[in-house]
């Protein structure tokens, strides 16, 4: 009886259909969060409306400008410059609304307040 010695092939072949399954959870899962996202009614009234840049500067001052300082180049919070680039709108509304970063505490502004938020973070 002759043992099969596993070969680097099989093993690169097994390895890539795991990544592959993998993956595709992945994206199973992120689509069905990005679509419970969206239906969301606060989401979506938020999306609606059109923000203030200068009333959204004045909320950030107030209220984010401790920790994120007042250009929004970081201290006790991360920098947010071009946070646009790192985070989409809805991930920037569920960081602010979920208070599941700590030390970021809930914020939970109205649908028009986080319009204004998010159109002035657009300028940082």
């Amino acid at each position: 009886m002759t043992e099969q010695l596993i070969q680097p092939k099989d093993i690169i072949q097994q390895l890539t259909l795991i990544f592959v399954a993998i993956i595709f959870v992945v994206i199973v899962v992120m689509v069905g969060l990005y679509l419970h996202q969206i239906s969301d009614p606060y989401i979506n009234q938020v999306l609606s409306l059109t923000g203030n840049m200068e009333r959204g500067q004045a909320m950030f001052e107030i209220n984010c400008a401790g920790c994120h300082g007042l250009q929004g180049n970081g201290m006790v919070g991360p920098s947010l410059r071009h946070i646009k680039k790192h985070k989409s709108t809805l991930g920037l509304i569920r960081q602010v609304t979920s208070g599941q970063t700590p030390p970021m505490p809930k914020f939970q502004p109205n649908p028009q307040e986080m319009s204004d938020l998010l159109s002035y973070l657009e300028t940082l």
